[in-house]
């Protein structure tokens, strides 16, 4: 069935999977001997399966490996049929035992996603599909307490398929040229050339962070947001979660996000391809919303739980950094699209802790009921690479630009 597609060179692949494993995971200093990752793949990755156990072995790490079939992404079980036979029952089921028993046991997690088809649940209830988003919400409880104890690391890639590069407008060559440009895989040594930009990227949040900001203004003609950041909330970036990673980011308040947002780029989620979207805010929570095509799909993932109709991230990707110059209409990729003027985006839904400075001080009920702290089962990035101004206003009053033209204005 794969086995006359396109696949780049031995070298590319080893270099995907030894940045993968050897720098992406431990927060950019890879595995230690003795650690055990779980790898995620489906069928149409699997030429990355021996390149991925390879850096494995030689890095003394163990690998437990999940491999699906080619309809399926995660390791769930959401196949079409699924959610046309399920009952009440088998919707809201969910194996917490095995699942803890299997966090428990791993150290890392590597993702490799491969779309089989953008409309595989074209037919399919959105709001069966938000159901079950919400069931394995727990999933993510149960990883993110690892996590946040300093206990487990991942990371999320692509693994292009002929699916992915059909709805860029692409070849299957042509979307693999964009995915070995952004993730430094044609360089001799990507690991260093990743550790450089990173150290760029660190130095832009150290400089915001200085600041001391209360909130911010996203002004252009298709938007007009003003986002308050919140106490204790710094910018992030460059922490290896995502391969390709430039963007900068933070979880605001999520209680006094106010105005208007279009987005310029589509939304791929659950099977439907939303365009068109327009967000209104008041007092944090959307309050009106519009989309020009699969309207009712972007309704069913705003009525997922009270957290998804609040901000859990705003993000900005300065174009220096990324060689991404192609829409790829894949979340993973454009939210780093580099271009002309970079990218702004933000997620509705769950919030990152690593956006808290001294997260450990703070319980969930602090973060939550006094700090703004969104909590949802879904994490949503929608996306615009329209040129947009951030201005940011500090606790003295004073305002400055700190984004512009697609850059940051600090470097």
């Amino acid at each position: 069935m794969f086995s006359n597609l396109y696949t780049p060179s031995e070298k590319i692949l080893k270099n995907f999977a030894n940045t993968l494993i050897n720098f992406c995971l431990n927060s950019g200093e890879g595995i230690k001997p003795g650690e055990v990752v779980y790898v995620m793949m489906n069928e149409y990755a699997k030429p990355m399966l021996l390149p991925i156990q390879e850096a494995i072995l030689r890095s003394g790490g163990h690998m437990i490996l999940c491999y699906l079939p080619a309809e399926l992404q995660r390791d769930r079980d959401e196949t079409a049929l699924f959610y046309e036979l399920a009952n009440e029952e088998q919707l809201n089921f969910f194996p917490e035992k095995y699942i803890q028993a299997r966090i428990d046991t791993i150290d890392h997690v590597v993702l490799l996603l491969s779309t089989h088809d953008h409309n595989y649940y074209a037919d399919i209830d959105p709001k069966k599909l938000a159901q079950r988003t919400k069931v394995w919400r727990k999933y993510m409880e149960m990883r993110n307490a690892k996590e946040y104890a300093g206990k487990l690391t991942w990371v999320l890639t692509d693994y292009p398929t002929p699916a992915m590069a059909e709805a860029a407008g692409m070849t299957l060559e042509e979307y693999w040229d964009q995915v070995i440009k952004a993730c430094y895989l044609d360089e001799d040594d990507p690991i260093t050339k990743h550790k450089d930009t990173f150290s760029k990227i660190h130095q832009i949040t150290s400089t915001i962070n200085s600041f001391n900001i209360e909130k911010l203004h996203i002004k252009a003609d298709d938007v007009d947001l003003e986002i308050v950041l919140g106490e204790n909330r710094q910018f992030v970036g460059g922490s290896g979660r995502n391969l390709p990673s430039f963007e900068i980011f933070t979880s605001p308040d999520a209680r006094y996000t106010n105005g208007w947002i279009r987005f310029n780029q589509p939304l791929y989620r659950d099977g439907f391809i939303i365009k068109g979207i327009k967000l209104v805010f008041e007092d944090g929570k959307v309050i009106d919303f519009d989309a020009e095509t699969n309207k009712h799909a972007l309704e069913a993932m705003l009525n997922t739980d009270e957290g998804a109709r609040r901000v859990g991230e705003f993000s900005l990707t300065d174009k220096r950094f990324s060689r991404i110059d192609r829409i790829m209409a894949n979340t993973l990729f454009d939210e780093n699209f580099g271009g002309e003027y970079g990218n702004t985006h933000i997620a509705l839904g769950q919030a990152y802790r690593d956006a808290i400075k001294d997260q450990e001080k703070f319980s969930d009920e602090e973060l939550i009921n006094n700090m703004g702290f969104n909590e949802s089962a879904i994490h949503t990035d929608i996306i615009s690479t329209s040129n947009r101004t951030v201005t940011a206003t500090l606790k003295d009053g004073s305002e400055r630009i700190i984004y512009k033209d697609g850059m940051f204005t600090l470097i």
